[in-house]
């Protein structure tokens, strides 16, 4: 295997940087912990850093990931009814954002590489009326032809970049390439405050509306760094939905700002090492980037092979037994990422491609600070694993 003698622990996350200890004892002594109790309280220095971070205009930080999607739904001021082209593969809680802004999801094919399948997308363009792409698990469809294909409908692009957070695309960070982008705080996320979200966009009307029925009441619109001229005219007009993001939350993120390139750096390094030992099995395969995309991984996704639902049953099992967690996605039982659980959209119709490839794909966690070794047993428990329910079929035994 390795000299790594045991599966290493792939959930626990970095410890949070000692300078948000410091800021949490501020807070706590202060007890400033809504943001708007003053103009530079920790959430609205969030915005500004992570904007700039980011090469956008305006930032919103908020309760969760979910909660900027809702936003940006609702801020594009979109018909109730309206049409949002999602992908079939993507978690549950984004149907349910836009469930919950009054919109309809349209589920859009996803190919076995985990992204848009375009002449789906494209199929679907003409009856819609926003798009909403998720880069799954940090793969990023084809940016070019979704951007090109969507002005030419005259559709507003929303990407879902929970997972994508340093991925860039031609050079430009994920998150900035549509109207709108929505990043994740969540835990397993390269920023970690347990929960919360932020959007990014440079749209003055879309910052204006987002920030108002986050719950930014009577004249507090006024702390933000974004303000501007649209801020007024939508005071009173929009309903306030409260999803604000308090300022602990913000303590926890801003130290890790700085960690975020090398999490990058680490993670790519790490996925791509372990993508390459399981690439050389005949019956895994690690989906490869697309020419203009630059990942940032913290999870690995890869298709099984020539494998029968029992055979994918037992790799799970044996992979189990050297401590290797291995989620199939299609065969999770209620895996919020399968499209037929979604069972509050009520009737879909199936999605054959989208379901085949869900049913071979795995996931498991890769998180950036692992060390060499430790990949490298994680690689050899899948290739044991595999070779296990596979290898003696082929030398007929």
């Amino acid at each position: 295997m390795t000299p790594t003698a045991t599966a290493p622990n792939v959930y626990d996350a970095e410890p949070i940087p000692e300078a948000a200890r410091a800021e949490i004892d501020r807070l706590l002594g202060t007890g400033d912990l809504f943001r708007y109790t003053s103009e530079n309280a920790p959430v609205t220095l969030l915005e500004a850093e992570f904007a700039q971070m980011l090469g956008s205009r305006y930032a919103l930080a908020v309760a969760s990931c979910s909660a900027a999607l809702f936003l940006s739904l609702k801020a594009l001021d979109l018909p109730r009814g309206a049409k949002v082209l999602i992908p079939a593969f993507t978690f549950g809680a984004v149907p349910s954002a836009v469930v919950h802004a009054d919109c309809v999801p349209v589920l859009v094919e996803v190919d076995e590489t985990y992204r848009i399948d375009m002449a789906d997308f494209e199929a679907k363009l003409a009856g819609a009326d926003a798009v909403l792409i998720s880069h799954m698990r940090g793969h990023t469809s084809d940016m070019d032809a979704i951007l090109r294909l969507a002005e030419a409908h005259g559709l507003p692009v929303v990407e879902d970049a929970a997972h994508s957070l340093g991925t860039t695309w031609h050079g430009r960070n994920i998150g900035t390439l549509g109207r709108i982008g929505c990043f994740s705080f969540q835990s397993y996320k390269l920023l970690n405050a347990g929960e919360g979200g932020i959007l990014v966009t440079d749209d003055d009307t879309i910052i204006a509306r987002a920030v108002i029925m986050s719950g930014a009441y009577e004249h507090n619109w006024r702390k933000h760094p974004a303000v501007n001229a649209q801020f007024e005219a939508w005071q009173n007009r929009l309903p306030l939905y409260n999803t604000r993001m308090n300022n602990l939350s913000a303590a926890v993120i801003r130290p890790q700002l700085a960690e975020l390139p090398r999490r990058v750096r680490d993670g790519r390094a790490g996925h791509d090492h372990v993508a390459a030992q399981l690439n050389a099995s005949p019956h895994m395969s690690v989906p490869a980037p697309l020419a203009p995309e630059r990942r940032a991984p913290d999870s690995i996704q890869f298709n099984l092979l020539g494998m029968t639902d029992a055979d994918v049953d037992a790799f799970t099992d044996a992979a189990a037994a050297r401590g290797v967690k291995v989620q199939v996605f299609g065969l999770s039982t209620d895996n919020a990422r399968a499209f037929w659980n979604w069972q509050f959209l009520g009737e879909q119709p199936d999605l054959p491609r989208t379901r085949a490839m869900l049913m071979r794909a795995c996931d498991v966690r890769l998180p950036a600070r692992l060390t060499r070794d430790e990949l490298d047993y994680i690689a050899g428990a899948l290739l044991m694993a595999v070779d296990s329910v596979m290898a003696p079929r082929a030398y007929g035994t």
